[in-house]
């Protein structure tokens, strides 16, 4: 991964749309070969292949479903031999759910555990092996959330998974640094996608506006996208461990509270 010049091959999961999608095209236009996965839409997947396409590189796509552990891992294989090797895997697959820890029944908190770390360990651990194998070194992102660093009312489950997915990326830089792999997590704050129900939508528009963020308003997909695509790069050969926040300032308000304020009135002393 010290040659910018080198053929790269990346597996985004959960790249059907949102964030997995524009990460997808961000590292097509830097030249990578896509393994692009879909969960519930295969239209939708077939759609980020063809943008990946666009952009002069390979595109595979394969079905992932990871509720179907171990199994489903299986995809980080057949997208690396499918495309001749795995040098960048970007964990984005995941899921979440809304209810109290008194209301949370057992079948849901493994649903949302099961797709959010235990996939993204298992991933990780295939593609990780193959990188040690192949001795070029590689780089492993995991999408995580402002909720690994800080808790929020009724997400237990989504909670618990995104900060443990966060200790498992420093673990694993730790572990993988002399490799020449490196680990990094990044941890989006409210963004314009279908999990927020803005999909499509202009988070600069008017009627966005969340007076409780320093920078007013939802993040893009893109700039979530750019810092992986960053973080994939040969100028990252020397970040390893580290959670980038991408949260328009989100987590800086503090006992200040957040997104949900509906007045800037904290902006004054």
């Amino acid at each position: 991964m010290t040659d910018s010049s080198q053929q790269r091959v990346t597996v985004v999961t959960g790249s059907e749309s949102g964030i997995g999608r524009a990460i997808a095209v961000a590292l097509a236009e830097q030249g990578h070969d896509i393994g692009v996965t879909w969960y519930r839409d295969r239209a939708m997947g077939e759609q980020t292949a063809e943008l990946v396409r666009r952009a002069g590189r390979r595109a595979e796509l394969r079905h992932l479903d990871l509720t179907q552990l171990p199994g489903a891992a299986d995809v980080v294989d057949e997208l690396a031999d499918a495309l001749g090797g795995i040098d960048v895997l970007v964990n984005d697959a995941g899921t979440g759910h809304a209810s109290t820890v008194l209301d949370t029944d057992y079948a849901t908190w493994r649903e949302v555990l099961a797709t959010d770390l235990d996939g993204a360990f298992l991933c990780l651990q295939r593609a990780a092996r193959r990188m040690v194998a192949a001795g070029r070194g590689g780089r492993i992102i995991n999408i995580t959330s402002v909720h690994e660093h800080q808790p929020r009312v009724g997400t237990a489950a989504y909670c618990a998974a995104k900060g443990g997915l966060g200790l498992l990326t420093k673990v694993a830089a730790l572990e993988l640094g002399e490799h020449g792999i490196t680990v990094n997590a990044v941890a989006p704050g409210e963004i314009a996608t279908a999990m927020t129900g803005q999909e499509d939508e202009d988070p600069t528009a008017p009627g966005h506006e969340r007076p409780g963020i320093p920078i007013p308003r939802p993040g893009d997909a893109r700039e979530v996208a750019a810092v992986v695509a960053f973080l994939a790069s040969p100028a990252a050969a020397y970040v390893t461990g580290a959670s980038w926040v991408v949260d328009g300032g989100m987590l800086n308000m503090g006992p200040q509270a957040g997104s949900h304020l509906e007045s800037s009135d904290w902006r004054r002393p």
